[in-house]
């Protein structure tokens, strides 16, 4: 607040993504309450959530971790690594700490249980503005051990997974990630090789226990 006019500086610009209006709804009203926050855009997935986020270069992208399209941690990748000043909150009904650790690995800088939003919502955004890491209460960032089978995977081939697991084909793939066709079915062979997982069914639940997608 300048003293003189009275007027709000250095507010925090907040993108909110989500895929229910009421949802978003509801943050924004938790949000307004505080005059150093200021919500300057709402997406209702992934892929929105990217866009947005280029064009209106938010200081924090509040992020639900399981949207369509994209999920949360998708869309954390491409944003952060087009927008380093950007930081991302993740907000997600999950507290195993696969996804904590999976949403932190992406570049994420916060991750909060949805239950814990009416009290920490604020606080959260304010650290995480500020570069600084937030893990809600009752959460914990696991690193991840050097033998995961994770380990064996690119970074492509974990976003080829995880848009499997999401129920998406190749050619919906493709159309994501901006990629050939043959391109995400050559990234498909070679993590079913590396996982030895023959299966798309099979994928699909290696990708879940592993808190790479949400189970439905």
């Amino acid at each position: 607040m300048n003293q003189e006019t009275g007027v709000v500086t250095d507010q925090i610009t907040v993108l909110l993504a989500d895929d229910h209006s009421l949802v978003r709804r509801g943050f924004r009203r938790i949000l307004e309450d505080d005059e150093q926050v200021k919500v300057v855009g709402e997406a209702s997935n992934g892929v929105e959530a990217i866009r947005m986020a280029y064009e209106l270069k938010p200081k924090v992208v509040v992020m639900d971790l399981s949207m369509p399209e994209l999920d949360g941690v998708q869309a954390t990748k491409e944003i952060v690594k087009h927008l380093p000043d950007t930081q991302i909150l993740i907000l997600s009904m999950h507290a195993e700490d696969n996804y904590v650790r999976n949403a932190l690995d992406a570049g994420a800088k916060g991750y909060l249980l949805k239950s814990a939003i009416d009290v920490d919502l604020v606080g959260a955004i304010k650290t995480v503005a500020e570069g600084k890491r937030f893990i809600g209460s009752g959460l914990k960032y696991v690193a991840q051990d050097t033998d995961d089978e994770l380990k064996r995977l690119t970074n492509r081939e974990k976003q080829v997974l995880q848009l499997i697991a999401q129920g998406k084909s190749n050619k919906e793939i493709a159309a994501l990630l901006e990629l050939s066709v043959n391109t995400v079915s050559v990234h498909r062979a070679n993590l079913m090789e590396k996982m030895n997982i023959h299966r798309t069914a099979e994928l699909v639940l290696f990708a879940i226990r592993k808190g790479l997608v949400a189970p439905q």
